[in-house]
């Protein structure tokens, strides 16, 4: 009797142990199924940011290289509109159905007349300046100008919202009443746009392969020497140094010669061109990556 209830006892427990084996394992594989849909869930939402992020990547691209092209687009028809204007005789022109146009007649004498292959440009842009041209870079473009040095930082010509910006004159620059140095603005764009090749200057090869500027104000069609290529920053108001973005105007030889001792010490290299008191000058002005705020800088004078 004793020894069938040992048996009795030892298949008990048998069964027991089995059920606790069953019960484990099937608790395991509960949740070996519940880390499976887990990581299942993970994935998808993974997939779903990715595809989000993809998305916006697509469209982001889509949106720029629709701006770049924009731009692009603008300143060829733009270039083209000025190149028609100055290979056509006047005569023609005048036979040509325009827009409205204004009078160029004017009446106040310190007001030159505007250009011929600039009125058609002026006439749809009053904001329109001058238009500046390196040889052999991407700089060929009107230049703008507002009563603030910030609105072409992200504004194109059209006055539509641009990450590239367009290229401005100083506000506190005259180029009726002429001001000692003309200062114009642009961005350094990764593209090449604007300025981005401005800085192909810091190389002396580049330079003597192009040593001149065309600039025209609309009034004016000027060649500039180049004379000082360097590297500069902004600099808050209460320090003392040179700030070559407040030289705009001298009223004396010995200012003059103090701004031009202060850029021919920062020149990367010598060029061999100087200026006198009187002379016209300007200046390209664009970001500099590496310092702080950093600048480079182009300074020409007009040639006789």
């Amino acid at each position: 009797m004793a020894t069938g209830n040992t048996a009795d006892n030892r298949k008990k427990k048998i069964n027991e142990k089995d059920a606790r084996k069953a019960a484990y394992e099937a608790k395991v594989q509960e949740m070996v199924q519940q880390e499976l849909k887990k990581r299942e869930r993970r994935r998808r939402l993974l997939i779903g940011v990715c595809a989000v992020f993809g998305a916006a990547c697509l469209l982001y691209a889509g949106f720029y290289g629709y701006e770049d092209y924009r731009t692009r687009k603008t300143y060829e028809d733009m270039a083209a509109i000025k190149e028609s204007a100055q290979n056509t005789p006047y005569f023609e022109a005048e036979k040509e159905p325009e827009a409205p146009t204004i009078n160029y007649t004017n009446q106040e004498k310190d007001v030159p007349e505007v250009l011929e292959e600039y009125k058609k440009l002026y006439n749809s842009n009053k904001k329109l300046i001058g238009w500046l041209k390196i040889d052999d870079t991407n700089i060929d473009y009107p230049v703008m100008q507002t009563n603030n040095n910030e609105y072409y930082l992200d504004h194109n010509v059209n006055q539509e919202k641009d990450r590239n910006g367009a290229l401005f004159l100083d506000k506190d620059c005259d180029v009726v009443n002429r001001s000692t140095n003309l200062i114009i603005y642009g961005h350094h764009m990764k593209s090449g746009r604007m300025f981005g090749n401005l800085d192909d200057y810091k190389s002396e090869k580049f330079y003597k392969k192009h040593p001149t500027i065309q600039f025209d104000t609309i009034y004016e069609k000027g060649t500039y020497e180049i004379m000082y290529v360097f590297r500069s920053k902004v600099y808050s108001e209460g320090e003392v140094v040179f700030k070559y973005y407040q030289f705009i105007d001298c009223y004396s030889e010995q200012e003059f010669e103090s701004n031009m001792k202060e850029m021919a010490a920062l020149s990367l290299y010598d060029t061999g061109v100087t200026a006198e008191y009187g002379d016209k000058l300007l200046t390209l002005s664009t970001c500099d990556s590496t310092v702080d705020d950093g600048r480079f800088v182009v300074v020409a004078k007009k040639a006789d």
